[in-house]
């Protein structure tokens, strides 16, 4: 016999597939097997059909390509027997979908068998609609399945329930039809129909309002009636799990019960009898009670119900935290997450055993526990939950130290009680996991010193004695070295003492050797070293006697490979030796950084936009006047800062710590400068060029250096090393420089912005230039379309070429496809792409866009990328 005839069994292929050693042989044989059925189909074998179209279900399910033999299950659908009828619809589940097109032909031999007199058949009929019914066949087939809700047989009533729930989720529309039948089928005695039954109605109760309040009013007794015999029934070996009566059956009731009872009191106060029964009667040592007992927690949370049952609720989940089973522990603490916003003291009955958790071996139940704790923390109970939090940093594993140290960082600054806790907390953690906070925690800490002039002796002293066993904490150190330059002098002289303090002595030699061991520490960061470089200009001028050790440490930087520190180091010497009679003016104390605006900044709750008006300057402390309504571009990460408290000799807290030239003017006459951007600031204080004119004026956010000197983007610091390029045009809008992307060449502003808008010049480069041409719709002035047209000016052609923008948040911008992805060179042709920018601030900030290009020459990728911030002010 041919071993690929039709004649051949199913079982016969299915070896001779398993006896194939490599894939190819199993191609082969499939290849075989299937021209062998193609045959078949071409012969019209009505014999072997049926065999044919399962070797084919066994072919599909290995991944092969069936599609020519779709058109057998109809044949055999359309069949008059049984085994046939059933080899059909088990092909047309498995090889069709819903969005086959010939599944319109299978409409009527499903009408045909849902009529049939065979309960077999009618069953057949319903699973296949159940599981591939389109919209279309819904609606087509709907009373047919109506009707069969109410068939004599159990089963055929179970099929169709199930078949009803994929056609309310195909057409709501037709679930009115079927509130009636499903009322009725929660009476049925038949565990299996009660159970689809209930499984539809919470379907019908999600697509229709109307359902909903249908089964509040007519089935919630009969419901609740039903939980109660199941939970009270005697034992019944068909439906008995684990000693627990049908808990399948337990569990959607309990389902059910919870939709019907949220947000409505009266259907609530049926159930609570009930589910108190269930939580105090089902047994807890068995996964099926366990399941039990988790679904009526869910339910009893749920519903409108009084703070007993919760309470008992809670006291489950509290016991689901000592079992010993990590899944249902999980549970418990998921639970118990949403239940603290319900009932917020019963969760804190069960607060030992959650902190228990936190030291879980489980990963998962960890971060679960820790995420439930910190929810948990209030000001009652801050002081000691965050001692067990620390007690317990100290001996956690590595990779859970980032979390914790996160959620513990974040509660200090939450809810100190006061200043000098929180200094003490926060150096507590930064000694124990300083390697693994972020720069924003130690800035803080940084800001709240600041803010707590009683307590600035006491804190260097404790960073002193810090440092000394923490030396490896980066965070630690950066703090601290911050603080010996600050308040060095105070360090030196025990000034500031507090009774809880044991005092110790430290020498001015003492206090250098410190920042000396950390500039020389092969771990340390650029931004380390370079605070510590500004810690020594400092300290020449607290610490006299060390002026000429201070100055030797800080050449030794002049040779250093980093651009940053070899530039500092030889501005820094420059100041020590030659500018003494400025120095103690230019190292004097940091003014009071404001603690109300860093919270807001890092909250995101200050405006961060280009804004082109001009108004009155405002004066602040180092002498550059910033517009009261002009913030500086949030893409930049310079927003403005509310101004600091004026200092009485007005030093320029920007160049202490950034450690720069000279004062500005404004500093060393006292007088108010003409009204600068806050670019142009800080090229006054580096030295860098002459600054361009500009109006728009803000802020340098002080804590913007970058922390690692290998990551891509140029932050504040690296901007020292490069070119400037300025623009000696005047305009009404600040042109201003990236400090993320080096200094480009800042574009020019339209001095005038009728309403035809005027084409833009977006970005020029020596080969490419962008131009935008702006246009809106009548009644939408939030909404800008923007067409972009790119321009080659070179020889040579870009191939794959690409345009990316982003915009700030109280943006939205939606880029439809570009005209070509190749530009051609000599400005032969052009490539064209639409933007549609939505502010949603219109009338408040100004548009802003950052670009990025990317293209081939030659087969080489090029990135260019700018930054367009003159945009019309109206847009």
């Amino acid at each position: 016999m041919n071993p690929f005839s039709s004649e051949t069994r199913l079982r016969d292929m299915i070896r001779a597939i398993r006896a194939c050693k490599t894939a190819a042989e199993e191609r082969a044989v499939v290849r075989k097997e299937c021209a062998s059925i193609r045959a078949a189909i071409s012969d019209n074998d009505n014999d072997y059909r049926h065999r044919n179209l399962a070797k084919l279900m066994f072919i599909h399910m290995l991944g092969y390509p069936t599609h020519f033999g779709q058109m057998e299950c109809l044949k055999l659908i359309a069949a008059s027997g049984f085994p046939e009828k059933r080899i059909g619809y088990l092909g047309l589940m498995l090889l069709l979908d819903e969005r086959q097109e010939v599944l319109m032909l299978v409409t009527n031999s499903l009408k045909q068998d849902l009529n049939h007199t065979n309960q077999y058949i009618v069953g057949l009929a319903l699973c296949a609609l159940g599981n591939i019914s389109s919209a279309e066949m819904a609606r087509d087939l709907a009373p047919e399945v109506e009707r069969l809700l109410q068939f004599r047989d159990p089963n055929v009533r179970k099929k169709a329930a199930l078949c009803s729930i994929r056609i309310i989720k195909k057409v709501p529309d037709l679930a009115e039809n079927f509130v009636n039948p499903v009322a009725s089928l929660l009476k049925e005695k038949h565990h299996g129909v009660l159970l689809t039954a209930i499984q539809l109605c919470a379907d019908l109760c999600t697509v229709s309002e109307e359902a909903l309040e249908y089964f509040r009013k007519k089935c919630t007794e009969g419901l609740v009636k039903v939980l109660k015999d199941a939970v009270n029934s005697p034992y019944a070996p068909e439906y008995d799990i684990s000693g627990i009566a049908d808990p399948f059956l337990q569990i959607r009731l309990l389902r059910i019960l919870r939709i019907l009872g949220h947000g409505d009191a009266d259907a609530s106060e049926l159930m609570n009898d009930v589910l108190a029964q269930v939580a105090t009667k089902t047994e807890s040592n068995k996964n099926a009670g366990n399941a039990i007992l988790y679904e009526c927690v869910e339910t009893i949370m749920s519903i409108e119900d009084s703070g007993g049952l919760r309470v008992l609720a809670i006291n489950i989940l509290g016991r689901f935290l000592s079992n010993r089973d990590n899944n249902i522990r999980y549970v418990a603490l998921n639970m118990l997450m949403k239940a603290i916003s319900v009932d917020g003291q019963a969760v804190q009955r069960h607060r030992a055993t959650i902190l228990e958790c936190v030291k879980d071996l489980d990963a998962s139940i960890r971060k679960r526990a820790l995420e439930l704790v910190y929810l948990l923390v209030n000001e009652t109970n801050v002081k000691p939950l965050t001692k067990e939090l620390i007690d317990y940093l100290e001996v956690s594993d590595q990779d859970f130290k980032g979390d914790l140290t996160a959620k513990i960082c974040s509660i200090v600054e939450k809810l100190s009680p006061e200043k000098l806790w929180y200094i003490d907390q926060m150096l507590k953690v930064l000694c124990e996991a300083g390697n693994y906070v972020k720069d924003e925690v130690w800035h803080g800490l940084i800001v709240v010193i600041t803010n707590a002039p009683n307590l600035h002796g006491y804190t260097v002293r404790s960073l002193y004695r810090a440092i000394q066993t923490s030396g490896d904490q980066e965070a630690v150190v950066r703090v601290a070295v911050w603080c010996i330059g600050e308040y060095g002098d105070l360090l030196v002289n025990n000034i500031g003492m507090l009774d809880l303090e044991e005092p110790i002595t430290v020498t001015e030699n003492d206090a250098v050797d410190v920042i000396e061991v950390a500039i020389k520490r092969h771990t340390s960061d650029l931004t380390t070293r370079a605070m510590c470089l500004t810690a020594l200009l400092k300290l020449s001028s607290r610490f006299p006697s060390c002026s000429q050790r201070i100055k030797d440490i800080v050449n030794q930087s002049k040779g250093s490979l980093l651009l940053e520190l070899q530039q500092r180091s030889i501005e820094f010497d420059s100041i020590i030796e030659k500018h003494k009679n400025i120095r103690s003016a230019l190292v004097e104390r940091m003014p009071v950084l404001d603690e109300a605006t860093y919270s807001g900044r890092r909250a995101g709750s200050l405006p961060a936009a280009v804004s082109t008006s001009q108004g009155n300057p405002l004066h602040i402390p180092n002498g550059v006047p910033k517009a009261a309504d002009a913030p500086l571009l949030d893409l930049l990460d310079l927003s403005a800062d509310e101004p600091a408290p004026q200092n009485s000799s007005g030093p320029n807290f920007l160049q202490d710590l950034l450690g720069g030239d000279i004062l500005s003017s404004a500093s060393q006459s006292g007088t108010t400068q003409p009204q600068k951007s806050g670019t142009d600031a800080l090229l006054d204080l580096l030295s860098t060029g002459a600054p361009p004119a500009q109006n728009g004026s803000s802020t340098v956010d002080i804590f913007s250096i970058s922390q690692d000197n290998n990551k891509t983007s140029v932050n504040a610091l690296d901007s020292l090393s490069l070119p400037v390029v300025t623009s000696a045009q005047s305009s009404s809008a600040s042109s201003i420089i990236d400090l993320l992307d080096g200094f480009g060449p800042a574009p020019t502003v339209p001095k005038d912005n009728g309403p035809a808008y005027p084409p833009l010049v977006a970005f020029e480069s020596s080969s490419l230039s962008i131009v935008f041409n702006f246009s809106k719709q009548p009644g939408s002035p939030q909404i800008t379309q923007i067409e972009a047209t790119f321009s080659n000016k070179s020889s040579d052609v870009y191939t794959d070429f690409i345009f990316q923008a982003a915009v700030p948040k109280f943006l939205q911008l939606h880029l439809e496809p570009a005209s070509s992805n190749t530009l051609p060179g000599n400005g032969n042709g052009s490539i064209t792409q639409k933007l549609r920018v939505t502010n949603n601030q219109h009338g408040k900030k100004s548009l802003v866009m950052r670009i990025r290009i990317s293209y081939k020459l030659n087969n080489k990728e090029i990135l260019e990328e700018g930054q367009i911030s003159n945009f019309p002010r109206d847009l």
